[in-house]
């Protein structure tokens, strides 16, 4: 048997949040190792965060276009479908990781192709496509950074089928005629969005009763009033029961009241599971499949070893706070590989990944956008948190008007009344992506009230939003 070939640290999964564990890990002077099965740059890069926004981009702008005097008769066309197709396949890199695969080199990183499982304690087996297969071994740390996928329900006739995942809906190369998507959350708004404004007629179906149900109640109202204002159906306390797919390709939903649907695709946005069914958990007493559980340093609870980072460990299924886990794991991984005798694991430490439950930040590309960071009322209130709620109407803001006639949207922000703190800002309208930073820096810095009253927002922008909620507050 070949001896295993040995690195500080080995990385399953090359996908952003794997490459920044890896670089990280570089950067401290530690050797490491990455094994990917797919592409390297993973879902982000060609199945998520990336291709989505590509498809989305020119939705919103028109969109934002056609709320300006003097441009909305210009815009009134319908969007080159094949041009934004081919303007996202661009983003892709038309589905090759060259690009990907240069950088890793560069940076002095070795790659693996193939199916990585864990083989014990610091042992990893990697099975090339023709079968060949390296072992290798890590001196300090294996780090689990292979995501999730696409959790489908179990419906009689689903294999049949083969319906879209977010990964068809981010990489069909046509626009369906009717597309029927079956979810509430962020994939199934922002692909509704998406399709519907590049021509298909989208039927949006939801078991519960409102859209974006994880932020503040009014941000999936005024994305469900916007999607139906762009002529796609939406149905709430709806399920479906049973889907098949004619010979002529047809797809007919049958829903749980009995009544049917047809359309050309269905798409299912209902959730994610993790991909770590076949990478030897059970090989280190862990369960196949599972979520991973760990401390705030990323490490696996119970193991000195085996880090889980990213949406593995589903502490927050975002491309950005995998990449911040990263960040805090590389630095944990390469202080315990130095001795050091004590890290940073108190709250903002250099080793604790904090803002994972105290400053999450996210934005949903639709139209409006919607755009969050920290508690919600509800999850701060649920932490037993005295607070208050601040709201604010963003058409009431210079900067919006200017920005878009009509403009719509509402602001809020959760103050902890004792520590004169905010818990969670959520912001909705267009354009509201790029404000959301600003939350997120007020949060995790914990900046009091006091000094964001000298925060001076500029004038006339949308950021005013800022001292208007303050001013709602103070009085």
């Amino acid at each position: 048997m070949t001896e295993a070939i040995a690195y500080d640290v080995v990385v399953l999964g090359a996908g952003p949040v794997g490459e920044n564990v890896a670089d990280r890990a570089r950067a401290g002077g530690l050797s490491a190792a990455i094994v990917e099965s797919e592409l390297v740059g993973g879902e982000c890069s060609y199945w998520a965060c990336m291709p989505s926004k590509a498809l989305l981009r020119p939705v919103i702008a028109r969109a934002d276009a056609r709320r300006v005097p003097g441009l909305r008769q210009a815009v009134q066309g319908p969007l080159d479908a094949p041009a934004v197709l081919a303007h996202r396949d661009d983003y892709t890199s038309h589905w090759k990781d060259d690009g990907q695969v240069g950088w890793l080199e560069s940076i002095g990183i070795d790659l693996y192709r193939g199916h990585g499982r864990l083989d014990g304690p610091r042992g990893v087996t990697v099975t090339a496509e023709d079968g060949t297969v390296t072992s290798l071994t890590a001196r300090h740390a294996v780090a689990v950074c292979t995501g999730t996928r696409a959790a489908l329900p179990p419906l009689p006739g689903l294999d049949v089928v083969k319906p879209w995942t977010s990964r068809e809906a981010t990489s069909a190369d046509r626009v369906p005629g009717r597309l029927i998507v079956v979810g509430g959350g962020v994939v199934a708004t922002e692909m509704a969005t998406a399709w519907q404004a590049l021509g298909s007629q989208v039927t949006l179906l939801v078991r519960g009763s409102g859209l974006l149900d994880r932020m503040e109640p009014f941000a999936g109202e005024l994305v469900a009033d916007a999607l139906r204002e762009a002529g796609a159906e939406l149905r709430t306390g709806t399920s479906v029961a049973s889907v098949e797919r004619s010979p002529a390709g047809t797809v007919t939903a049958t829903l749980d009241d009995g009544t049917t649907l047809e359309a050309d695709e269905i798409l299912f946005a209902t959730g994610r599971a993790p991909r770590t069914d076949d990478i030897g958990l059970e090989t280190v007493g862990l369960k196949p499949g599972s979520w991973l559980e760990v401390d705030d340093s990323l490490r696996v609870t119970n193991s000195t070893w085996l880090y889980a980072v990213g949406d593995a460990n589903h502490r927050a299924l975002l491309t950005h706070q995998g990449k911040y886990q990263a960040r805090i794991a590389g630095a944990a991984i390469t202080a315990r590989a130095s001795g050091v005798p004590l890290l940073e694991t108190d709250r903002w430490g250099a080793h604790a990944a904090t803002a994972d439950h105290d400053a999450v930040p996210q934005v949903v590309f639709t139209d409006p956008e919607a755009a969050s960071a920290g508690l919600t009322l509800a999850e701060a209130e649920a932490a037993g948190h005295r607070v208050r709620a601040i709201d604010y109407d963003m058409a009431n803001v210079a900067g919006s008007g200017l920005y878009a006639d009509g403009y719509t949207g509402r602001a809020r922000m959760i103050v902890d009344l004792d520590r004169e703190i905010l818990l969670g800002v959520t912001f909705v309208g267009p354009a509201v992506g790029e404000l959301i930073h600003s939350a997120t820096i007020a949060i995790a810095g914990e900046v009091p009230i006091d000094r964001l009253w000298h925060a001076v927002p500029a004038y006339p922008t949308i950021s005013e939003v800022w001292l208007r909620l303050l001013e709602v507050y103070r009085g």
